[in-house]
């Protein structure tokens, strides 16, 4: 959840910054802002809305200096406003601040700080931080020992970057549970939430742990860890290209990104079998040994890779043999789980900085478990707090509703589970064998998936005016309806529905009428039969039945007002195929309502609050 770009250099920071706050405009924002210092002044603009209103707002005018912050904010604490966006400035006008994440006792340090004769202008808890600096800082005059004492008076989630108008090339930052890197330039140096507000400048950069403190001038950056001490650390380079973060010939990511997935499926198969065609995890440091000491596996994520995980628990269970819980990150911790030092505890995040699913593995990892992650970004927190780490290698994903991530994580717990159950001696060579075979030929066949786009937008174009649409399947399929139904309602704003078809006959069909759309996933060749009784009961309630399932079942047609097939395939490798459609329906839909696809209302891509 929002944005903080900041820069020092040669150049003049508004161009640069700007750019960069569009390239988090994917992370969620409702308004946005910029400051820098020029001539002993720190100027400031920011306004509510998106960012082309800071620039209409900015129209010709150029801020000059060398060093800035910047700001897209999605709301906590206050309405979005003009007075609540940021940067937030110190009262005397000194000190300009950005922040992202929670102070938990803002109210009481406001409170002192009134007391003091210190005004507000916003309702944040990001302006209390922003007056604190400015009082600390006229006591100490200088950035790093005014952010110490600043960040050891507040708790809670955060990270900070603030700039003072007597400081005309040089500006501080700090990391506490909130995404922060620094990136690494020739003449000039940035901070940013995520990597792709850096790519068009530079593709090096630190990662910064918790509690690190950065200074940064235009020729040095200078890391001091939670002691205080003065550290080192080697920079990583990123090989994404800034292209990956470009919607091409594409109207939306959203769009871009269902099309990317053959080429992120096969990515991530590459770097993960070998030319025999054995699953070669190389950086995992998982032994036989260790895998004997496990009793059972726990997964744990938000969201749409907490549907991935739920498609997992099938896999892991008929590859590894092993008991497998699957829970929501934000409830885990509360619910005093069995969780110990025979877990395996599985963690699933896009970001790898998912605030929920973070903290979930803390506790996991209290009580002793082995954690293991799927994470896209690599040096994300969660990597870099578990044991071991799949990375997914989706590339960028910009669009808030995830695609490709969705289908990598699938991916990467197939590979997973079949590592584990090589490991364990839970599945025959042949059937081993078979399974890899099948994987790798999806990429060709989401490829034939991709091809149903047509029709699929002309069935949106029918039917995207109604207001009631539920998901049903059988085994994984009921997993890849709760995905289903997901993208939909956060695009289109739907209220769609997912639900085990089996249930529907306790309680849900009363919810049937001619004006229902039911999305019914019917691949799995064992429960096929009893899927079409399902969809025969809709059917008799007059809903208009759209269903998805294998080439050469015809006889699901005879009970559905529309039908697409997927390529026939292994029923345990059906949902990397059969969420396509599903997709590609949300996306269509959307679009017909006119709704903004790719930063749907009130969401975020990077959740970074509980």
């Amino acid at each position: 959840m929002c944005g903080i770009v900041g820069y020092v250099g040669n150049e003049a920071p508004q161009g640069i910054i700007i750019e960069g706050l569009k390239k988090l405009e994917y992370r969620g924002y409702d308004s946005a802002g910029i400051a820098v210092v020029n001539d002993g002044k720190i100027k400031l603009r920011k306004h509510v809305g998106e960012i082309v209103n800071l620039e209409k707002l900015i129209g010709n005018e150029n801020l000059g200096g060398h060093v800035g912050i910047g700001h897209t904010r999605w709301a906590t604490h206050g309405a979005p406003s003009d007075v609540n966006s940021h940067p937030h400035m110190s009262n005397d006008n000194r000190i300009a601040l950005v922040h992202n994440g929670t102070v938990e006792n803002y109210v009481e340090i406001r409170e002192q700080l009134e007391k003091e004769g210190f005004t507000f202008k916003s309702d944040t808890d990001s302006e209390v931080a922003a007056v604190l600096f400015g009082k600390y800082y006229n006591e100490l005059g200088d950035l790093k020992a005014t952010m110490d004492k600043v960040t050891h008076e507040m708790t809670g989630t955060f990270a900070l970057a603030a700039i003072a108008e007597d400081q005309p090339e040089k500006f501080v930052a700090y990391r506490k549970n909130a995404p922060l890197i620094v990136g690494k330039g020739n003449g000039c140096n940035f901070v940013a939430s995520d990597f792709s507000a850096l790519l068009k400048y530079t593709k090096d950069v630190y990662l910064l742990e918790t509690g690190d403190t950065v200074v940064l001038t235009p020729d040095n950056v200078t890391i001091y860890d939670e002691s205080g001490k003065e550290i080192k650390r080697e920079t990583m380079h990123i090989s994404w290209d800034e292209s990956v973060a470009e919607k091409g010939k594409y109207e939306h990511f959203m769009l871009k990104e269902i099309f990317d997935q053959p080429k992120a499926i096969e990515e991530t198969l590459d770097r993960n079998l070998s030319d025999g065609g054995r699953v070669s995890l190389y950086d995992m440091t998982l032994t036989k040994e260790d895998f004997a000491k496990f009793n059972k596996i726990c997964i744990v994520a938000c969201g749409t890779a907490y549907h991935a995980g739920l498609v997992g628990r099938n896999i892991f269970e008929k590859f590894v043999k092993m008991p497998v819980e699957v829970d929501v990150a934000s409830e885990f911790r509360y619910r005093d789980p069995f969780v110990d030092e025979k877990t395996l505890f599985i963690a699933i995040s896009q970001s790898g900085e998912t605030a929920d699913t973070l903290e979930a593995l803390r506790e996991a990892k209290r009580k002793g478990a082995r954690v293991l992650s799927i994470v896209n970004v690599v040096g994300s927190t969660v990597a870099r707090e578990s044991d071991d780490v799949f990375y997914t290698w989706a590339g960028p994903e910009i669009s808030v509703a995830s695609t490709k991530a969705y289908t990598t994580q699938l991916l990467s717990l197939y590979l997973l589970a079949l590592y584990l159950g090589d490991l364990r001696g839970t599945i025959s060579e042949e059937y081993y064998r078979e399974v890899v075979s099948e994987l790798s030929e999806i990429p060709e066949k989401l490829e034939k998936v991709l091809t149903l786009r047509g029709d699929i937008e002309k069935l949106a174009k029918k039917l995207y005016d109604r207001d009631q649409v539920f998901f049903i399947g059988r085994g994984m399929d009921a997993s890849v309806a709760y995905e289903g139904s997901l993208k939909l309602k956060e695009i289109s704003y739907i209220n769609s529905f997912a639900i085990a078809a089996g249930e529907l006959k306790h309680g849900t069909i009363a919810l049937m009428e001619p004006t229902t759309i039911v999305v019914a996933l019917a691949t799995q060749s064992k429960l096929f039969d009893k899927m079409v009784s399902n969809i025969q009961e809709v059917k008799a309630r007059n809903a208009h039945v759209i269903s998805i399932a294998k080439e050469g079942n015809t006889a699901i047609e005879e009970h559905s007002n529309e039908t697409f097939y997927i390529p026939e395939c292994m029923d345990e490798v059906s949902p990397l195929l059969s969420v396509i459609p599903l997709q590609i329906y949300a996306y269509y839909v959307a679009k017909e309502k006119g709704c903004e696809i790719d930063r749907p209302r009130n969401l975020a891509k990077s959740v970074t609050v509980e």
